[in-house]
């Protein structure tokens, strides 16, 4: 009987025991699983409308894009370099709110993203110019263009790289950073050009003669000049070796060679006939006897 009786004061002391231990536990449990419980609904909150604020902000910024008729490259890029810039933004708040240190993460990425745009300064210029040059839109492809000491037709504008095509058949491919740092020359975005000619004439010939036979020869080509537009003839200088004469007439963009061309021959052919002199340099040689 009096082993019974020591054997279930044992059980009930354990009992005790183990009641006080669960209930320790219980008391440092709850709390800490209230602070989870609520940081993490915290979490979930602060994340979903992140998410919510990011998607309209890149369908704003998508729509702009498409008024202002951005590339679709370009757009598609920058929207997703500015969706990772904010969705860390976004980790970082929440590391912060959890109680996280960021700012060793921060110096991180801040390294290494020195090193890497250290080891890729070329490959940037050239994206950043890419940019630029696809949202102001200097040329488009078809234009034909002059810079950086060469012209021809673009052919193709690339994020990095511009290809242009030289009337020889010769392509070119100029870095856009280079491109967008220097003076560019679009030939054709206008859709007419003045073509302008410095027709020399000797200092015997009739000056009144001559702007009588460059204005009769405009009227022959009607069709290439545009004729909302003057044609001018007038004297521009006195040369060396002639007396120049300025012949300026307009012409569509597409129109400018091969009228430039028609223009040049009739001269060539009209003063002949009318016995009009077009003089070149000459060097007269005196030799003398010692």
């Amino acid at each position: 009987m009096n082993f019974f009786n020591f054997t279930l004061d044992d059980s009930i002391a354990e009992l005790f025991q183990v009641q006080s231990k669960f209930s320790k536990f219980w008391n440092w449990f709850w709390p800490l699983a209230l602070s989870f419980l609520g940081k993490l609904i915290l979490v979930l909150i602060i994340f979903f409308v992140g998410k919510k604020l990011i998607n309209l902000l890149l369908g704003l910024v998508k729509k702009g894009f498409e008024r202002t008729k951005v590339d679709e490259g370009v757009s598609g890029f920058i929207r997703s370099v500015l969706n990772v810039v904010l969705y860390f933004l976004l980790i970082m708040i929440i590391a912060n709110v959890v109680g996280i240190a960021t700012t060793s993460a921060v110096a991180l990425v801040g390294s290494v993203g020195l090193t890497v745009g250290l080891a890729l300064q070329g490959s940037l210029s050239n994206f950043a110019g890419g940019v630029l040059l696809l949202v102001l839109k200097p040329f488009i492809v078809g234009d034909y263009i002059v810079a950086q000491g060469l012209e021809g037709t673009v052919t193709k504008i690339d994020i990095f790289y511009t290809t242009v095509l030289t009337v020889d058949n010769r392509t070119i491919v100029l870095p856009n950073g280079t491109l967008s740092n220097g003076n560019i020359v679009n030939v054709t975005h206008e859709p007419t050009r003045r073509l302008d000619l410095i027709v020399p004439i000797g200092y015997e010939d009739d000056i009144r003669k001559v702007k009588a036979l460059l204005l009769s020869i405009a009227n022959h080509h009607t069709e290439q000049i545009l004729q909302d537009h003057d044609v001018v003839v007038m004297v521009s200088d006195f040369g060396d070796d002639a007396v120049e004469i300025a012949f300026r007439v307009w012409v569509k963009k597409e129109d400018y060679w091969t009228t430039r061309s028609d223009l040049l021959e009739e001269i060539k052919y009209t003063f002949d006939e009318q016995h009009i002199t077009i003089p070149f340099h000459q060097l007269d040689v005196f030799m003398k006897k010692m």
